[in-house]
């Protein structure tokens, strides 16, 4: 097992189950960034899947945005990269392939998005540090749970270990069936 992958990690098949249209209704990717990204901004989607989220987040970040979509899952990677050129947003969204024991980015973001993925990290701690590494000065991490497999006391340990590294918690907004809170760098 790596330090990003775990027995938990959700398979590239399974997303055709829950990114669909219907999702919208529960989870719309909109409000749920709006209030967390800028035009021309460059943003982390870490556990970006097939992009859901991601295409949103170009969206917002315009043209002279950047969005970098890592996944550690060739196939998630490839259902994005045809969303994307779909959408025609492939300039906005660069594809990242995480490596075995790191994101393996090094350039700085204003912002990370981590939707349903965290607890499916094995060592948790290491990846909130690299995350930290990541943020600029003042850059927002959000943080979104699901209430399905995440209790309070876990998601109350992701929360501890984001104070320790230097995250500030900011909120915990409103995401439908999810635990959700914004650090700040």
């Amino acid at each position: 097992m790596t330090q990003l992958e775990s027995n938990y990690t959700c398979p590239w098949w399974l997303l055709f189950t829950f990114d669909n249209p219907l999702r919208k209704l529960i989870h719309n990717p909109h409000k749920i960034l709006r209030p967390y990204v800028k035009a021309g901004s460059t943003v982390l989607d870490v556990g970006c899947g097939m992009g859901y989220f991601s295409l949103e987040l170009a969206r917002l970040v315009g043209p002279q945005g950047k969005v970098f979509a890592a996944d550690l899952q060739p196939r998630m990677l490839a259902g994005l990269e045809r969303r994307s050129h779909k959408a025609g947003l492939q300039t906005v969204i660069q594809p990242h392939l995480c490596g075995a024991n790191s994101i393996g980015l090094t350039e700085p973001v204003d912002m990370i998005f981590a939707f349903w993925m965290v607890h499916e990290v094995s060592d948790r701690k290491a990846f909130l540090q690299e995350l930290f590494s990541l943020l600029k000065p003042d850059g927002v991490l959000l943080i979104v749970e699901p209430l399905i497999h995440v209790t309070q006391k876990n998601f109350e340990y992701t929360l501890d270990l984001g104070n320790e590294i230097g995250f500030s918690e900011i909120s915990h907004p409103e995401v439908a069936v999810s635990r959700s809170v914004v650090f700040l760098k």
